[in-house]
């Protein structure tokens, strides 16, 4: 009989990991909450049609990389691939627009794609994300990048690199794509595969290619600010100006597309340039997303947002000591003890203290080793005099200190946060 497995991309996070992804989950809930942020929890599976609508049918994922299916009412559901639709979907549907001029939305969960596993890019990743609906930046996009900068920099990331571009809005984006048609169809036969595919879908898709021969061509590709309406072009200088005031280092990449289809004006990208992806990789991603929520049956909105995978930042993040798990460890000297060491334990756990015992039993020998292997930096040793006198033997295990305190006294002693 063969072993049951993970299924491939989809990984499992072991207690001894989990800490790190504490780490960067407390870290983010922390900070978005000083900018005013509130979490919203949307459903694992939406439908289809969402994801079709929101991200575009000329893109990887909605053409490869979706796990779709139909349930038993034959209406097609998809694993949500990424956080944005389905916030926006909650927003529309909860009718939030009408309660509040501004929301300021964040998320952080898993999401499903069906690409090829690599480092730091599994099928099921997992993404943290804001989102702002009703405010027309640019102000407020600047101060979104700035988030994600003091976010990466509070988990020690130092060396990235912001590329920030304008995909314009009204009529740009049609004054861009022709021009792109106009210089990349005589270089069709020299493209990939999957971009001779969507050169007349979706010729901006050319310029987020990662075929070495399309970025090539792409390097002499028309400039998308050159196409920029006035308002847009205001937009985005405001939007530098605001960058500028706040002491945000970025730079402008007039190639920077990105993947999806719903986004207008403000683009931007956050990259690490160390750990183990190599350089230049891509950790967060966002912009201004002015027409989705009228797309998917909305009032007409503005919004922005930005999604960072955890599981990238996990590679590029500087290692921690870990913080002890526990902060004492039961030893209890005879079988006729464990039930009052339990009730020790749910007294130390009432008062805040962490505390794990072995109530298998088992010589004192086995059980400091099963103390020294638990993370704990204190023994509490609990003999038939000590249950007598209500009292508990409090050894620090890295020094070898030992003192008797009474019950009420433990916890105090042990908790270390």
């Amino acid at each position: 009989m063969s072993k049951l497995r993970s299924v491939k991309g989809m990984n499992d996070v072991l207690p001894e990991d989990a800490a790190r992804w504490h780490r960067l989950e407390s870290t983010f809930r922390e900070l978005v909450g000083r900018y005013g942020f509130g979490e919203v929890r949307t459903p694992l599976v939406e439908p289809t049609d969402l994801f079709v609508r929101s991200i575009g049918e000329a893109t990887d994922i909605v053409e490869k990389e979706m796990y779709t299916f139909e349930d038993k009412g034959e209406k097609s559901l998809t694993l949500r691939p990424e956080g944005t639709a389905s916030a926006a979907r909650a927003w529309i549907q909860h009718s939030v627009g009408g309660k509040h001029p501004v929301s300021k939305w964040f998320y952080l969960g898993p999401m499903y794609r069906r690409e090829r596993p690599a480092k730091g890019r599994y099928r099921q990743f997992w993404q943290a994300g804001c989102e702002i609906y009703g405010d027309p930046g640019p102000y407020v996009d600047a101060e979104l990048i700035d988030f994600v900068v003091r976010y990466l920099r509070a988990l020690g990331i130092q060396d990235i690199e912001v590329l920030v571009n304008s995909l314009g809005a009204g009529g740009t984006r049609d004054r861009y794509r022709d021009a792109l048609l106009e210089y990349l169809r005589p270089h069709a036969s020299e493209l990939s595969e999957d971009s001779q595919r969507r050169l007349e879908r979706n010729p901006l898709r050319v310029l987020d290619s990662k075929a070495p021969q399309d970025q090539a061509i792409a390097e002499n590709a028309p400039d998308i600010l050159d196409h920029l309406d006035e308002e847009s072009r205001e937009h985005f200088e405001t939007l530098k100006s605001a960058l500028d005031d706040l002491g945000t280092p970025y730079r402008v990449e007039p190639r920077l597309v990105r993947g999806l289809d719903y986004y207008t004006r403000t683009l931007f990208e956050v990259r690490g340039r160390g750990g183990d992806l190599g350089a230049n990789a891509a950790l967060c991603g966002g912009g201004r997303y002015d027409n989705m929520i009228a797309e998917l049956g909305g009032p007409a909105t503005p919004a922005i947002g930005f999604a960072i995978g955890l599981d990238r930042l996990l590679l590029v993040m500087a290692e921690t000591e870990p913080k002890p798990t526990l902060d004492g460890f039961l030893v209890v000297q005879a079988k006729e003890l464990r039930g009052k060491a339990l009730a020790i334990a749910q007294t130390l756990r009432d008062a805040g203290a962490r505390v794990d015992a072995d109530l298998r039993g088992g010589s004192m020998k086995s059980q400091f080793r099963r103390a020294d292997k638990s993370s704990a930096p204190f023994a509490l040793i609990l003999g038939e005099r000590e249950a007598a006198e209500g009292t508990v033997q409090v050894k620090e295990l890295a020094t070898g200190e030992q003192r008797e305190l009474p019950i009420d006294q433990v916890a105090a002693a042990i908790i270390r946060d």
